[in-house]
């Protein structure tokens, strides 16, 4: 429905998760009968979790870890891991420096060209240890690194920006023609990011194995800020799932959508997948994880641009392992461990045995949801009870 936002400008009303709550059905289901697992590239994962190509979330080894436990991590191939070979003494100093010289230090710390052997050796890494190897690059380097990747043996390839669209103009170099590198790289290819049932429609048509939907939630993401651009995370996830099924109906070809960002808490991935996506894909939360390489630290990967950044450095601590984040038993009683627990019984509750079952619940508009009688918790908030 069209609102008029002056006599100029017609808008529509969006909604983020926060304004949104699921409604129970007459059957609920043993959280422990559900089924939580989702098929990207052909390939089965158990849990429908993928972690960030992030500096601060994902390594080598943190990207294993995401395996072995059943989701799996993207390693992002502009990023320090491809750049030095200690990564490590790089991001510690990342995380030790000063608030008002961290986006100076970034600047610098990426200006060291990213290595093709340093790309090869990161994803050997990975798959000596049988984990799934999935990497990411920006689209103006995916025709170079997106060949070396695969021939390292990368399982997956992800080509992501803060948008991305098929139609690309640019007076000073040719677009990345997707169709044809989807055909070429005989590999998984997963796109993003969009946030809009054209967009996502279109990416869906040249081939890709799925789409990435989300820009600028993020918790460390600036873009919206600096570059006022964005559609909240519900709107934006059940318009473009709305593509989906529409290309499957006409192709008969199931490209699932993974939310990309913002989300925090449990519920948040249980509001997504309801929302209508086949997955989510999280920064923040896995950077809390004791194994996360950014010692306590998340900041977005457009944050070492040299002459806009956008992404702060957020201090989010450590609060547990990565499989009790994931997995459990939760310390905390916030939503940020625990998710598949949290995911089963939210869908236990609502009746739904599985993802697809999961996409199809009753979502209300409940701006109030957060607060509707928690008035002592936000006392306590507020350090009124002790």
């Amino acid at each position: 429905m069209d609102i008029e936002l002056g006599r100029a400008k017609k808008t529509r009303r969006a909604y983020g998760f926060d304004e949104i709550s699921l409604s129970p059905s007459i059957i609920t289901i043993n959280p422990e009968d559900t089924d939580i697992s989702v098929r990207i590239g052909g390939r089965k994962f158990e849990l429908p979790i993928i972690a960030s190509a992030m500096d601060g979330v994902v390594s080598p080894k943190t990207a294993v870890l995401m395996s072995q436990l059943g989701g799996f991590g993207v390693l992002n191939l502009q990023g320090v891991w491809a750049r030095y070979e200690d990564a490590d003494s790089v991001l510690a100093k990342i995380a030790a420096v000063a608030k008002e010289e961290y986006v100076p230090l970034m600047q610098k710390l990426y200006l060291e060209p990213a290595k093709k052997e340093l790309t090869v050796k990161r994803i050997k890494e990975i798959k000596a240890a049988g984990a799934v190897a999935a990497v990411s690059s920006i689209p103006q380097e995916a025709l170079e690194l997106g060949p070396v990747a695969r021939d390292a043996g990368a399982d997956i390839f992800v080509v992501q920006s803060t948008v991305l669209s098929t139609k690309h103009k640019s007076k000073s170099s040719a677009p990345l023609d997707l169709k044809k590198f989807c055909a070429e790289m005989k590999v998984p290819v997963l796109v993003g990011n969009c946030v809009s049932y054209e967009v996502a429609l279109t990416l869906m048509g040249t081939g890709v194995a799925g789409v990435l939907v989300g820009i600028g939630p993020g918790a460390a993401c600036t873009s919206r800020g600096v570059l006022g651009v964005g559609v909240p995370m519900a709107t934006a996830i059940a318009d473009c799932a709305a593509a989906r099924d529409a290309y499957f109906k006409e192709n008969n070809v199931y490209v699932p959508i993974i939310a990309d960002g913002g989300m925090v808490a449990g519920g948040d991935i249980c509001k997504a997948i309801a929302c209508g996506a086949d997955a989510v894909m999280i920064g923040s939360p896995i950077a809390k994880a004791a194994e996360a390489p950014g010692k306590g630290f998340h900041w977005g990967m457009a944050t070492p641009s040299p002459t806009l950044p956008r992404g702060s450095r957020i201090k989010v601590g450590t609060i547990g392992s990565l499989k009790e984040i994931l997995l459990g038993p939760a310390k905390f009683d916030d939503g940020s461990m625990n998710f598949v627990g949290a995911l089963r019984t939210s869908m236990g509750t609502l009746g739904a045995a599985n993802l697809k079952e999961m996409q199809q619940v009753e979502v209300v508009i409940a701006p109030s949801i957060l607060t509707e009688g928690k008035v002592y918790q936000k006392a306590q908030q507020l350090g009124m009870y002790k």
